[in-house]
């Protein structure tokens, strides 16, 4: 099994790689996107273990530092990471990362993306704007990632499509619809970012 590494260099683990092939490989993956996507829901839905949040409280000092769009009903916020962790099976464990959503915690966003194999980029179709940092970011660090498509009160207010053109997405990123909120769908947005990444790494050792 091979993945990039955020570097872009192809990183190969095979059972001769460890003591005990039965051990699962662990995988850092980073979930991404602007203010009040639902990053820290959708770790929340997924880890095994209660996952480990950073959030504060929303104070009137933040408000016009932190641009809330339409969520202004959000009390609370992520200003350091949120992290859990997932078994897929017996061959991996997934190590998940939610960055912050803030422009001014951006900073973050490299230490959090070292070492990752890929990244989530969560996107809610009301504030469809605030996506294009994150996706703009990973292309540029040349990190595998998928778009996923929150679909609040199970609305999506675009079509993936129009998302896609919008975003000016390469045409083989994929692009999912999902709710934070539910296991499976979160399930299959990782699934859907492994695939991917392991594709992405093949095509690289290969060249």
């Amino acid at each position: 099994m091979a993945f990039g590494d955020s570097d872009g260099k192809v990183v190969s683990m095979t059972p001769q790689d460890t003591e005990d092939s039965s051990v699962p490989l662990p995988v850092k993956i980073v979930v991404a996107g602007g203010y009040a996507v639902g990053k820290t829901t959708f770790v929340g839905s997924i880890s095994e273990i209660e996952p480990l949040t950073t959030e504060a409280a929303l104070t009137t000092v933040s408000r016009g530092v932190d641009d809330e769009g339409d969520a202004n009903l959000k009390s609370s916020t992520t200003v350091a990471l949120d992290f859990g962790r997932v078994a897929l099976g017996n061959e991996l464990v997934l190590y998940l990362f939610g960055t912050p959503g803030q422009d001014r915690f951006r900073f973050m966003w490299d230490e959090l993306t070292r070492g990752a194999i890929g990244a989530v980029v969560l996107l809610d179709t009301r504030r469809f704007e605030d996506s294009f940092g994150a996706v703009e970011y990973f292309e540029r660090a040349k990190v595998p990632f998928v778009v996923a498509v929150n679909a609040f009160h199970g609305q999506l207010h675009h079509s993936l499509d129009d998302v896609r053109d919008g975003l000016d997405l390469a045409p083989d990123i994929p692009i999912v619809a999902t709710d934070a909120r539910e296991r499976e769908l979160t399930k299959a947005t990782l699934l859907e970012l492994v695939e991917f990444a392991l594709v992405r790494a093949n095509h690289a050792e290969a060249a």
